[in-house]
């Protein structure tokens, strides 16, 4: 591998699809190859590598990948979040934008309330070393084994209770458990090998990566809205706009109109875009954006 490449892991499994759709809105064109686990950049300043997102961390902070994107709750179980550089955080998850919770859940009839009412139990989960840091922190002792999938099934007839992920709680929900505790909640991270990150050329590169991929994730939440404006109703349209400076006022060729350019966040549009006619727009286009550099 040349000194001029950085080599990023990429994560197989849930988050696989939704980062490369991100990896590919932020300008990254990109094709895998499943048999080999390989998937191939055109740029060739990039090496990239598919690996479950459960052993990035320790790949990246032993230093066999320059970086790579992995939950924070993966980081939190390999014990490595002070060998390893955080670059951002990426909000994004398999069904949407949003953190994904680890909980302590228990069957709807179970009499446990509460992280001290699983002394001396049993608990099931993936996630067994931040499990047991979290028993620990109360002062609990309980027994903590692993589990391979299927989780939500094994309580109350196998274990007293889990820890398991959870994004919406749907699936906990249809096996009639409930949510006891939150541990923590965990976003994906795009993270870095502290020697990479000292290269000088390696950390440009990867800081380049980690812009795009915000300004991507940015205009996840946000369109961008033109439309044609009278100079007698100006103010009353610019007074609806909420835009990240302010919106852009450019003339028309056609005398006594402007044209209006802004960016708002798609959840307003619904209800701004009638408002809008009202106040005296006209021609009003939305539109989709790529990419959104704050």
């Amino acid at each position: 591998m040349s000194e001029r490449t950085v080599r990023i892991g990429l994560p197989k499994g849930s988050l696989q699809n939704a980062t490369l759709a991100m990896l590919t809105k932020a300008g990254y064109k990109i094709s895998v190859d499943e048999r080999q686990y390989k998937p191939h950049f055109a740029d060739e300043e990039l090496e990239g590598v598919l690996l479950r997102a459960q052993e990035m961390p320790l790949y990246v902070a032993h230093g066999e990948l320059d970086c790579g994107l992995t939950g924070w709750d993966w980081i939190l179980e390999r014990g490595v979040e002070n060998e390893v550089v955080e670059v951002t955080d990426l909000i994004y998850a398999k069904q949407g934008m949003r953190p994904y919770k680890w909980v302590l859940a228990a069957h709807e009839s179970s009499d446990i309330h509460g992280p001290q009412d699983l002394q001396g139990k049993r608990v099931a989960t993936e996630l067994v070393e931040a499990t047991r840091k979290y028993l620990t922190q109360h002062g609990v002792q309980a027994e903590v084994e692993f589990s391979w999938g299927a989780t939500e099934a094994k309580c109350p007839t196998l274990v007293d209770a889990i820890v398991e992920g959870t994004e919406t709680g749907s699936t906990l929900r249809a096996n009639n458990l409930r949510i006891v505790d939150v541990l923590f909640e965990s976003t994906t991270k795009f993270i870095a090998n502290q020697a990479a990150w000292a290269d000088p050329w390696k950390r440009e590169k990867i800081e380049s990566i980690s812009l795009m991929l915000n300004a991507a994730l940015a205009a996840e939440t946000k369109v961008g809205l033109k439309m044609n404006v009278a100079p007698a109703n100006l103010p009353a349209v610019l007074a609806l706009l909420p835009a990240l400076n302010s919106p852009t006022v450019s003339p028309l060729s056609g005398e006594g109109w402007v044209a209006v350019e802004t960016i708002v966040d798609t959840g307003v549009v619904v209800k701004l875009i009638p408002a809008l006619k009202a106040a005296g727009a006209q021609g009003i286009i939305e539109y989709p954006l790529n990419k959104v550099i704050l």
